[in-house]
This record gives C-alpha cells, sequence and structure tokens, in this order.
C-alpha cells in the first residue's frame, strides 16, 4: 500500500537498483518492510519530529533512528558540535578529547560504571562485555533470554523458546553449533528456569547477559523481582551479570534503565553495554562496569579488543551534546508526548474493537496486537502481526512512519511538538478501522 498523500516512485526505484548492488536493497533487514508489506521509504532528509523522503512526502517519526534522536533530527546543538568537531578531522586513529569526554559523561551518569571503554556499535559492546566476561571468570557459558536481541554476535543469535535449561542451537545461517553450544537460553522472566540452569551447569556459566528493559520483542519490562533475582543468582554462583543497555540507555532517565528502576549499591549489575542515544545518531557505542573488570582489558589486562573508529571525535562530539541536552525537561516531554500518543493510539483501537495491550519502559512503549500482558517471548510471538501490518500501513499513508515491525518499540522524541502528535492522533481512527477490517470480513462468512 502505497502513500496517497503522494507517488513513492523514487522510493520504488531506489529499491529497485539497491537489490542490484546489496542484498535484499537494504543495509539492515527490518528496512526491507518484508514484515509489513509494500514499499520502503527512502529518506532524504529528516528536521525535528519530520522525516522527508525521495519523493517528498512528509512523516512524523515514530521510530528516531531506532532510539538514538532523542533529541530530534538535526538538534542545533549537536549539529554545532559536529560541524565544529568535524572542521578539526573526522578520524585521528590516536587518543583524542572528545572520546574522554564522553566516558567522563557516561560515568557520572551511571553510578555502577567506573569505567568505560568506546566501540562503535551496540553488537562490539556485547561481544566485548561477554569476552570480557569470560576472560574475567575462566568459564565459557552465557545465559541470554528468548526474545532479547543483543546484536549479531554469533553466540548470542540464539533462541530456543521456553525450553528450561536448553542449550541453543543457531537461529541463523552462517553461527556454527560450536558457537550458539556455548549459549544457555532460557524463558524471560521465569527465575525457576534461571534457578535450573545454574543448579546444572552454575560452575559453567560466566555470565547472565539480559536487556535492561527488552525492547527488541516489543517492550516487554522485567516483572517485579526479576531484576533482583539476575543478581542474587548469578552473585550466589560467582558469574557475572551484563546488563544491555543499548536501547534503554539514557532513553529511560538520565541513567537509563538503571536509573529508572532505581538499583543500588550491590544489586548493580557488573557490566553494562551503551549505544543508540549515546552516540547522538552516529555509529558509537561502549560497555563499562567496575574498574576491576574494566582493568583486565588490554592494554592493562589480558582480554584484548580494539576497533580502529572507537572513540571517534565526531562520532563523540555528538554523543556529548545528545547527552547534555537531555535535561530533566526532556524526559519529561519525552512521557507526556508519548502517553498521548498510546493512550490515543489504545482509545481508538479500543473503539474499533482490536484486541492490544500497551505496554511500557519509561517513555518507550509497544502495542501488542493481543488481548493480556506480555511476559515473554512466546507472548509477543501471540500477536496478529496481520493487524499490526494494516495499522502500520494506513500510519504510512497518512504520514506517520511506525517502526515496520510488530516486534519493536516506539520512540518519541524532545522535538515531538503538538503539532507532530496532533497529525499522529488524526490518522489513528483510520488505521485502527483498517486494523480491524478482515476480523470484521471473518465475521460475515
Amino acid at each position: 500500500m502505497d502513500n496517497m498523500s503522494g507517488s513513492t516512485s523514487k522510493s520504488a526505484e531506489l529499491l529497485a537498483h539497491a537489490r542490484t548492488v546489496t542484498p535484499g536493497g537494504v543495509n539492515s533487514p527490518v528496512r526491507a518492510f518484508r514484515a509489513v508489506g509494500g514499499t520502503p521509504r527512502f529518506i532524504r532528509e529528516a528536521k525535528g519530529p519530520w522525516l522527508t523522503d525521495v519523493d517528498g512526502n512528509r512523516y512524523v517519526d515514530l521510530i528516531c533512528s531506532w532510539g538514538p534522536m532523542i533529541l530530534g533530527h538535526a538538534h542545533p546543538d549537536v549539529m554545532a558540535a559536529v560541524q565544529d568537531a568535524a572542521s578539526r578531522g573526522f578520524s585521528f586513529g590516536t587518543p583524542s578529547e572528545n572520546e574522554v569526554a564522553l566516558a567522563t559523561e557516561i560515568v557520572r551518569r551511571v553510578e555502577p560504571v567506573e569505567q568505560v571503554r568506546l566501540v562503535s556499535s551496540g553488537t562490539e559492546a556485547t561481544m566485548s562485555a561477554i569476552r570480557l566476561a569470560r576472560g574475567a571468570t575462566g568459564r565459557s557459558k552465557i545465559v541470554k533470554f528468548a526474545g532479547c536481541y543483543h546484536g549479531h554476535v554469533d553466540a548470542l543469535l540464539a533462541a530456543a523458546g521456553s525450553g528450561v535449561a536448553t542449550f541453543a542451537l543457531p537461529d541463523t545461517a552462517g553461527v556454527p553449533k560450536s558457537s550458539a553450544g556455548e549459549t544457555i537460553v532460557l524463558p524471560y522472566n521465569d527465575v525457576s528456569a534461571l534457578e535450573a540452569a545454574f543448579a546444572e551447569h552454575g560452575d559453567e556459566i560466566a555470565a547472565v547477559i539480559t536487556e535492561a528493559s527488552p525492547g527488541n520483542m516489543g517492550v516487554v519490562p522485567p516483572a517485579a523481582g526479576f531484576t533482583k533475582a539476575l543478581r542474587d543468582i548469578t552473585t550466589k554462583h560467582g558469574a557475572l551479570l551484563v546488563s544491555d543497555e543499548v536501547m534503554t540507555g539514557f532513553r529511560c532517565s538520565a541513567a537509563g534503565w538503571f536509573g529508572h528502576e532505581g538499583q543500588q549499591g550491590e544489586s548493580a549489575p557488573d557490566l553494562f553495554t551503551f549505544g543508540k542515544v549515546m552516540g547522538g545518531g552516529f555509529p558509537a557505542a561502549a560497555f563499562g562496569g567496575r574498574a576491576d573488570l574494566m582493568g583486565m582489558l588490554a592494554p592493562d589486562g589480558p582480554v584484548y579488543q580494539a576497533g580502529t573508529l572507537a572513540g571517534n571525535p565526531v562520532a563523540t562530539a555528538a554523543g556529548l551534546a545528545t547527552l547534555q541536552g537531555c535535561t530533566d525537561e526532556v524526559y519529561a516531554h519525552l512521557d507526556s508526548t508519548a502517553h498521548a500518543i498510546a493512550d490515543a493510539a489504545s482509545a481508538e483501537l479500543t473503539k474499533a474493537g482490536v484486541p492490544h495491550t500497551v505496554q511500557w519502559a519509561s517513555s518507550m512503549f509497544s502495542i501488542f496486537f493481543r488481548d493480556g500482558a506480555v511476559t515473554n517471548y512466546d507472548d509477543a510471538k501471540g500477536q496478529d502481526t496481520e493487524a499490526f501490518s494494516r495499522f502500520f500501513n494506513a500510519m504510512l499513508d497518512q504520514g506517520v512512519h511506525l517502526p515496520p515491525s510488530a516486534y519493536e518499540s516506539w520512540f518519541v522524541s524532545a522535538s515531538h511538538d503538538d503539532e507532530a502528535v496532533a497529525h499522529v492522533i488524526d490518522a489513528l481512527p483510520a488505521a485502527a478501522r483498517a486494523s480491524a477490517a478482515s476480523t470484521d470480513s471473518a465475521a460475515t462468512l
């Protein structure tokens, strides 16, 4: 279904050409719109809360580059920082002031993090944190949870449904069984499954890695007591706890989900991973934690990790300016804006008779097209993805760009003003009716 407000012929032409030079025509699979159908929009420019595609169509952006654009696109303070840094050179291959400034800001914001190492992507951050955990403990096995995404690291691209203490098989071609075979996949929010896994393999488990509040199966926050159970069980068995805050870091609060959830002192994770917001839209990420663990990294310790563009001076300038712009007022605006949109969407879906539930992680939210709470990946997979696809395309037709998957978080920015929110709300009634269309048709058969 193409945008009724204007032609999408240039996007279609670009996609056709892109497919000849790039697999699927995209550089990250979800962008291909395979989950929702239709033509992916090739965006030419973005400003504030608005995207403009190559055909000149405008959309309110509820992707926000999958989270990083917390201040909005082309924010003047970030633009000024980037232009100033770029005017002095793009990359040095040496230490620079900006990387120290960004690391200092991260350490200042997240109390348990005493040192960080900058990298270029969330995948690098989780890969490096896992290597560090294995090096620190001398153990090899990793526990992860089904539905949590930690980048395309071989050992973490695995899911095994809801089996207790199930050793993972690769979830994608190209990953050897030996890589995934060191990973134990458990159902999220299931403390008994975690206890069973440690009872059987506790002295082999280097770390448990979890999204601080998952957003990659849709937003599925940790149940009451789950975060503390993760800390207690790992501590008891001498394993490390790695909290993946690539998505939630500095978005859920000034200190990410850690700050939002209020965990302090001994309940803090050993290692954190960060990305997205801390890069301000540039390729930048980090992992960090206690100084004694981080001190095991080369050049001080035996665990090797490196990156040519790590700590890039332009990317770190963008990240620092973005974090400095994330004030209490910004976080309050994100919360009020997200609730205005989510509440209006829920009201229209209810009016149209569409089963759904809304779930939150601070200002991050997802609308699952199913009744009842979603507590794990199996619950998330139980939603009506076809209903979401109809909803998505109807919103796109009216100039609102949602994440093109039913298993993602919706994001807002500080730049989403009354005009942008009104545009979204005005599009909701027709989208809710479109989402209900097949249900109505089936009822008449």
